[in-house]
């Protein structure tokens, strides 16, 4: 007869982010409930303190680029004997902050200790989870141009965490209007063709935003468009952009509708014609598309895929889809559905923790991070999830197939080791395997950590386990 699952174990693998010392006991008496006191509004929200926001972040590198590019046109002219080496240095350079000042590789620091900082300190982390699932969702890349370098984690910040437990509109909206999208996705170069701009510069349509919008945001492959709605949707689109210098002289760095590049007319998606004027008519399809069947189906499928297996279970994906369309999109609603379904607690342990969830739940369980930050960003970069820059826009993989190559394997093991060395001597791990897992641990993990050749290693052998890998 099977054993039952550890019902506290389950919350804090599966969908929380990995046990803290003493929380599988402190949680016991109801993990649903634990579970459940992580939905709401803020609850994952990240303090700001400091940290820039998406104007002030491209403000900061657009005024280091100027100095920068100021700095080399005076050297030009001092190669090329145009000006005194010395008055030249010495020039003033008004309104130009020192670039010591701008130090944006601080700024990323900073970004990344909040992010960590947060989820390390959850009781269960299932508000982190369902924020990150987001996150990856909607995501951009910082490799898409030095705008996006500043704005990812702000984007995150802005757009995403204080709306993950509102309704799927309402976030929706904040993500496809933030620059950090319409910048990853090109949309600032898309000009209606018939519009004043596309006259006069013979320009036209870039339909990036508009196809991942229906094939990753909402609707899905299959989800009912065709490529004429994808053309008539970025027709819509048009105007949409970021302000600049010209638009905001003081607080470039914005979502701005400019009217001279939006193509006229009504437009024609999915069978209804769009009439609203400006920016209207692009809201208004994603209202729509918002409440569409096939986003409710896409969705539930989604969320079951990444919480529970990459094959869930039928009956749990009809449960979240129904939710999801019962509820207009309440994405707090859709949490306690998942919550709730036994499909959700019952299943096996079979998905694999992806590299950020590894190390997050490495430091939760350890109670250690390391000093240098820049350490997070590098363990994740070669555990192949660099973080706020995955491979495409479908987001960083979270499938077996896509984590198990060898490789993978190998780098986790060397990080494992890495991260156990600083807490060794305060951790016994056989005793400390023994907290974590109580009489879920098995006799070959057990035994393994036991014969381990130092403490160290027992502990790499435990963060490399089935039982702490699988959630």
């Amino acid at each position: 007869m099977a054993t039952k699952p550890d019902a506290a174990l389950v919350a804090l693998q599966r969908f929380g982010l990995g046990g803290l010392a003493g929380s599988r006991a402190a949680i016991a008496s109801d993990p649903r409930g634990a579970c459940f006191a992580e939905i709401g509004p803020d609850k994952a929200v990240i303090p700001k303190a400091d940290l820039p926001d998406t104007p002030r972040a491209i403000q900061m590198l657009t005024q280091l680029e100027d100095r920068q590019r100021e700095m080399r046109q005076r050297a030009r002219e001092v190669a090329q004997g145009k000006a005194n080496p010395t008055e030249a240095m010495q020039a003033p350079v008004v309104a130009m902050p020192d670039p010591d000042e701008v130090r944006l590789q601080d700024v990323f620091a900073a970004e990344v200790k909040a992010r960590f900082a947060f989820g390390v300190a959850q009781p269960v982390g299932f508000a982190e989870r369902w924020a990150q699932f987001w996150s990856n969702h909607f995501c951009v890349a910082m490799r898409r141009g030095s705008i996006l370098r500043t704005s990812a984690a702000p984007y995150e910040r802005e757009a995403i965490r204080p709306h993950v437990f509102g309704r799927f509109e309402t976030l929706l909206i904040a993500v496809e209007t933030h620059p950090a999208m319409l910048h990853y996705l090109d949309q600032r170069q898309s000009i209606g063709p018939n519009s004043p701009a596309g006259l006069r510069q013979k320009k036209g349509l870039n339909e990036n935003l508009a196809r991942e919008i229906l094939e990753l945001h909402t609707l899905g492959v299959g989800g009912g468009y065709a490529q004429a709605d994808v053309t008539s949707f970025a027709r819509i689109l048009t105007g949409w952009s970021i302000t600049g210098r010209e638009e905001n002289i003081d607080g470039f760095g914005g979502f701005h509708f400019a009217a001279n590049r939006h193509e006229p007319g009504p437009h024609n998606v999915m069978g209804k014609t769009y009439a609203e004027p400006g920016k209207e008519r692009g809201l208004a399809v994603l209202r729509d598309l918002a409440r569409h069947p096939a986003t409710a189906t896409f969705l539930a499928t989604k969320i079951a895929k990444h919480f529970v297996a990459d094959q869930p279970p039928a009956a749990l994906v009809a449960k979240l889809a129904e939710s999801f369309r019962k509820s207009d999109g309440d994405l707090a609603a859709v949490a306690r559905t998942l919550l709730m379904a036994p499909e959700a607690w019952n299943a096996p342990p079979t998905k694999l923790r992806t590299p950020s969830q590894f190390l997050l739940a490495s430091f939760r369980a350890l109670g250690w991070m390391p000093e240098r930050l820049q350490q997070i960003a590098n363990f994740l970069n070669l555990m192949g999830q660099p973080l706020w820059n995955p491979p495409g826009p479908n987001g960083h993989p979270d499938d077996e197939a896509s984590l198990v190559a060898p490789k993978a394997i190998k780098t986790r093991m060397d990080i494992a080791l890495q991260i156990a060395r600083p807490v060794a001597a305060r951790l016994d791990p056989r005793d400390f395997a023994v907290e974590l897992y109580g009489e879920s641990l098995s006799p070959q993990t057990k035994q393994a950590i036991g014969r381990a050749e130092n403490r160290a290693f027992g502990l790499a052998l435990l963060l490399l386990s089935p039982e702490f890998q699988r959630r």
